[in-house]
């Protein structure tokens, strides 16, 4: 009998979380406007807002903190992380920031303009953002087949080329990089393939533009090339990571995700004048080049969750976990984006909550409903986080909808797990008597979703 699949670590430090009641989280949720991201952390039994910075540290990276070199210029501490970044991406200059929004916002304050159209794979919150208030624009060129959630297809996340020239043959001159995000985490988590990422590499140099990658989840997006992707079952994940940042010119990184760390960014590239200019920057936003509001312990540890993760059973057991809870869904027919993406599950909304007008906001509703059901706390990845229209002010309802059940890394048991599956079965058998989601009562001009205020209907 062929043996179970098991987890690649065992633990050795525990936290406490508690149960509340239903008349509890009632009373909660109504205090937070309806909105999970102003709820308090002891408020939560299973937390999957997000896999950014909650995810458990390994002995190897505690280890490391405890020599962390906190000077504040030269720190031995930057030196391990830079070689560990030269070491897997191939690129020459580091600029650590505090993390990854942090690193976007260093180098779009060099490179993007106003009026600027800055092309990529469904950009997410924080790339949106900092492009918008720039007045720039965000143009997505994610491939169609993305937004039919219940289409198998191993590399979702694809940037669509057909799409991606026409905007650069139509705004060549108001162009500053292609931006594309590995995985696509708008899009569901979904993986890009290396044949996608050398088209896209070849299309902008024949246009003369710059690729960027936004790498929070590069190394998930590196296993699942090795597992779908032929010619490279045989690859190690160093090497495809290695392979894959060839065919690009620079790379934001939230490490929070990952490198398994708590707090911790950096942008990393070949391009010396990118370096330059964004040296300069981060000094104003963030510190000193050799810390750029980063512990020294915090950079130890990036450095070896770096090196760890970049192993396939690290992966492995990460990624079978999100697929575990996949196949609990499709026990219960609940629909996601399929396939299950590195992450995190999506929850198609609009699929589950067939009576909730898309003005009032079903993936939002599900979220209250699924705290209110178990006290377990997604996120609404949908036309909430996609915020107004620049030009019109227009809700836009283009996207997907989704609930995003983001899976922290080394933290949650499989009956952690069953309980998440369980209680959105009870979600979904009630379904049909949830008619009416919720009301923006007030909200920001930008990134609302963080800020908003909700009312139920």
């Amino acid at each position: 009998m062929e043996l179970p699949f098991a987890e690649s670590w065992k633990i050795k430090m525990i936290e406490p979380i508690r149960k509340s009641t239903r008349n509890e989280r009632e009373k909660w949720l109504k205090e937070a406007d309806y909105n999970v991201f102003k709820l308090k952390a002891e408020q939560v039994y299973i937390d999957l807002l997000t896999d950014s910075g909650t995810g458990a540290m390994s002995d190897r990276q505690w280890a490391a903190m405890m020599i962390g070199d906190e000077s504040y210029a030269g720190a031995t501490s930057f030196f391990k992380m830079k070689d560990a970044i030269n070491q897997i991406t191939g690129f020459e200059y580091v600029l650590p920031t505090h993390q990854g929004r942090a690193a976007e916002n260093v180098l779009f304050s060099c490179l993007v303009n106003e009026g600027d159209y800055v092309p990529g794979n469904s950009h997410f919150d924080t790339t949106k953002g900092h492009i918008e208030s720039r007045k720039a624009f965000a143009i997505d060129c994610t491939i169609d087949e993305a937004r039919n959630t219940q289409l198998e297809l191993p590399f979702k996340g694809n940037v669509d080329i057909a799409k991606l020239e026409k905007v650069l043959s139509e705004h060549n001159e108001k162009i500053p990089f292609v931006i594309v995000t590995i995985t696509n985490n708008t899009a569901g988590g979904q993986p890009v393939s290396m044949q996608n990422l050398r088209e896209v590499h070849k299309l902008a140099k024949q246009y003369n533009k710059p690729v960027l990658f936004d790498s929070a989840r590069f190394a998930e997006n590196a296993y699942f090339i090795k597992i779908r992707e032929k010619g490279y079952e045989n690859k190690t994940i160093k090497e495809i990571c290695r392979e894959m940042f060839t065919y690009a010119d620079g790379m934001t990184m939230s490490a929070k995700k990952d490198a398994i760390v708590n707090m911790g960014g950096f942008i990393a590239t070949n391009i010396e004048d990118w370096y330059e200019r964004a040296k300069v920057k981060g000094i104003v936003f963030e510190g000193y080049i050799t810390y750029g509001g980063m512990n020294g312990r915090d950079m130890n540890a990036l450095a070896v969750g770096l090196d760890e993760n970049t192993e396939f059973e690290n992966l492995e057991t990460r990624i079978k976990q999100v697929e575990y809870l996949a196949a609990r869904l499709d026990e219960f027919d609940i629909p996601y984006q399929r396939p299950a993406g590195g992450h995190a599950i999506f929850i198609d909304a609009p699929k589950v909550l067939t009576q909730v007008a898309k003005e009032e906001f079903p993936a939002q509703t599900l979220t209250v409903e699924l705290y209110l059901e178990a006290g377990i706390r997604g996120c609404e990845i949908g036309y909430i986080l996609a915020d107004r229209d620049p030009v019109t002010r227009e809700n836009r309802f283009e996207g997907n909808d989704f609930l995003r059940l983001a899976i922290p890394r080394r933290t949650y048991t499989n009956n952690h797990i069953d309980v998440i599956a369980v209680a959105l079965k009870n979600v979904f058998d009630r379904r049909n008597s949830i008619t009416r989601g919720v009301a923006i009562e007030w909200e920001a001009e930008l990134m609302r979703h963080f800020t908003v205020k909700l009312k139920r209907l």
